[in-house]
């Protein structure tokens, strides 16, 4: 076997996984933003730019799924 110069000897450690139900339900919001509020892309926007147009997409979100909650009860 070749030399591992610079690599630590040990095996490399897995992290454990997430509980999945709740990264499915964040993967599922993260998903509706990039599809449905323009978040795909953020390029040439600066940071306090993107900042906001986060901040103002969960508030869009927010009050959508309030809205379809409260229509319902």
């Amino acid at each position: 076997m070749g030399s591992r110069r610079g690599r630590d000897s040990r095996p490399a450690r897995r992290l454990e996984p997430a509980d999945p139900p709740i990264r499915q339900r964040i993967e599922k919001i993260f998903g509706t933003w990039k599809r449905s509020y323009g978040l795909r892309r953020m390029r040439w926007r600066g940071m306090a730019k993107a900042t906001l147009l986060i901040h103002l997409t969960a508030i869009a979100y927010n009050l959508k799924r309030a809205m379809a909650i409260t229509t319902v009860a």
